[in-house]
C-alpha cells in the first residue's frame, strides 16, 4: 500500500515532459540563420558577399530587402535555382547562391545601408536577419590623377630648364662670335718713336 503513494511519474510530470518534447521538436523545425559577418565594408565598384547558412524545414523562400535613411526597396525573392521578382535596379548586379547567400556587384555609394533577409519555410514560419553595408569612396583614383599630373608637370619643368640652358649657351656663343667680328683684323700694335 505504501508503494501507491510513491509513484515514479504522476500526470503533472508527464504533461511537463510532453510539453518540453513538443517544444524541442518545434525548435528542431524552426528556421535558423547563421552569418559569419553581419557588418561589411567595401569600396566603390567592388563586390560584396552576404554570406549566411539557413536551416529550416523544407525548401525556403528567401526575400532580400534594402533599407537606408532615404529609401526602402525590395531586391528580389529567391527560390531554389534563381531569383524571381527581382527589382530592375538589381537585375544585373545580384547573384544568388543555393544556401540563400547573395553577391551584390559593382557597388555604388548609394548601396550603403541595411540589408534584411526574410526566410519563409513551407509551413509559413519566417525568420529575419540583417546585414549592415558601408561603401567607401575610392581614393586611389584621385591619388593616381595627382601622381600623373605631378609627373607631367615635372617633365614639363625639366624640358623648360633644358631649353633655358641651351638658349643661354647659344647666347654666350653668339656674343663671343660678335666680339671676334668687331675686333680689327690686324692686331699688331705700332710702336711710336720717342
Amino acid at each position: 500500500m505504501l508503494m501507491l503513494y510513491y509513484r515514479l511519474w504522476d500526470i503533472h510530470d508527464v504533461a511537463v515532459l510532453f510539453c518540453f518534447m513538443l517544444y524541442m521538436c518545434h525548435r528542431a523545425e524552426a528556421i535558423t540563420i547563421q552569418s559569419p559577418q553581419s557588418s561589411l565594408t567595401q569600396s566603390v565598384q567592388e563586390d560584396v558577399f552576404f554570406s549566411m547558412n539557413v536551416t529550416c524545414n523544407g525548401t525556403p523562400t528567401i526575400q532580400w530587402t534594402f533599407m537606408s535613411s532615404s529609401v526602402s526597396r525590395a531586391i528580389g525573392i529567391w527560390q531554389p535555382g534563381a531569383f524571381i521578382n527581382i527589382t530592375a535596379d538589381y537585375s544585373s548586379r545580384v547573384e544568388a547562391h543555393d544556401n540563400g547567400s547573395m553577391v551584390l556587384s559593382d557597388l555604388q555609394l548609394q548601396d550603403t545601408g541595411y540589408y534584411v533577409v526574410t526566410i519563409t519555410d513551407k509551413t509559413g514560419d519566417s525568420n529575419h536577419a540583417g546585414f549592415v553595408l558601408k561603401v567607401n569612396e575610392v581614393l586611389y583614383e584621385d591619388l593616381q590623377y595627382l601622381s600623373v599630373s605631378a609627373l607631367a608637370l615635372g617633365c614639363l619643368a625639366a624640358i623648360l630648364m633644358l631649353a633655358i640652358w641651351l638658349l643661354d649657351k647659344a647666347y654666350t656663343k653668339i656674343v663671343a662670335w660678335r666680339r671676334r667680328q668687331e675686333m680689327p683684323a690686324n692686331d699688331a700694335t705700332e710702336l711710336q718713336p720717342l
